[in-house]
């Protein structure tokens, strides 16, 4: 793995814990990230880099910071899609040092345990790419570069299967010259007396390519007065501008699936994946121990 920049995560410990407390002391991934930007007011620069897996670098930092801080015990391991406080973790104020020392602590022990393995793991203090909960990296095609690799037409068809597997009926791909920026659409039924159509726009990009506010604007002009709900789909993401601009007040509002939810919903319905189940040492456990 290429070097990184040090460690930038360490400076979102404190901030994400200040974003839990206002958040009532739990919240989604997404949602604490949220917080913590518009807590310290973030510029779009910041917000709008992405990793090469089509993800938010900015996001991916505070997974980062989260993961130490679970090691730490001022947040609960949960793998049940909240983050939330322990009881030691609501008085817990950090400092930037404070930070700092307790990355180097987990850092120390990590470092320690990787004295027992042969193989050779990812360095703990360049975890900017990748997935915390995935330390070790393994030699096998991910799912966004298969993905980013389909044809166009193949992408826009596999979010047809995507689409009927997540419940979707009457999911057709209408893409074409003339498409209007409309790449599909299928209906969605709420329950037996309520249904409605939904339009979709399928962008395989690469993960530099981030779809813009425009694109969003222009796809929800397309969609008006042809159905109530539209939903676009890329393997990169969204810039700050575009996520404002779809949950704009008193416009349709547009679903927004970027490359790591897109992956996430495969992964789910467990298309075109084959299911694995591993273990990791949960080294917060043992620490208590190693005295």
């Amino acid at each position: 793995m290429a070097k990184k920049t040090k460690a930038e995560f360490v400076k979102w410990f404190g901030p994400l814990l200040d974003a839990l407390r206002d958040l009532g002391d739990s919240g989604r991934p997404r949602e604490v990230s949220a917080r913590i930007a518009h807590n310290l007011n973030l510029p779009d620069e910041i917000l709008d880099q992405t990793l090469k897996s089509g993800g938010s670098k900015f996001h991916n930092q505070v997974a980062w910071a989260r993961q130490y801080l679970v090691w730490e015990g001022l947040l609960d391991s949960s793998k049940y899609g909240t983050w939330k406080l322990t009881e030691k973790g609501r008085h817990a104020q950090l400092s930037e040092t404070e930070a700092r020392e307790i990355f180097l602590k987990w850092v120390a022990i990590h470092a320690q345990n990787r004295k027992q393995r042969q193989s050779e793991d990812l360095d703990p203090t360049e975890q900017e790419d990748g997935s915390p909960e995935d330390l070790i990296s393994e030699e096998k095609p991910d799912l966004i570069t298969t993905l980013r690799s389909l044809s166009p037409v193949g992408f826009e068809k596999v979010c047809r299967e995507l689409l009927r597997e997540s419940g979707f009926e009457n999911v057709e791909v209408t893409g074409g010259s003339a498409d209007g920026g409309i790449d599909g659409h299928g209906t969605l039924e709420i329950n037996p007396f309520v249904s409605f159509k939904v339009l979709f726009q399928c962008k395989r990009y690469a993960e530099s390519n981030l779809v813009s506010r425009a694109q969003v604007g222009d796809f929800r002009n397309a969609m008006i007065g042809r159905a109530e709900k539209g939903i676009i789909i890329t393997t990169s993401s969204f810039t700050n501008a575009a996520i404002q601009e779809a949950n704009r007040e008193g416009a349709p509002q547009v679903e927004l699936v970027d490359g790591v939810k897109l992956v996430e919903m495969f992964e789910h319905i467990e298309l075109g994946v084959i299911k694995r189940t591993v273990y990791d040492v949960d080294l917060a456990y043992f620490e208590k121990f190693m005295a």
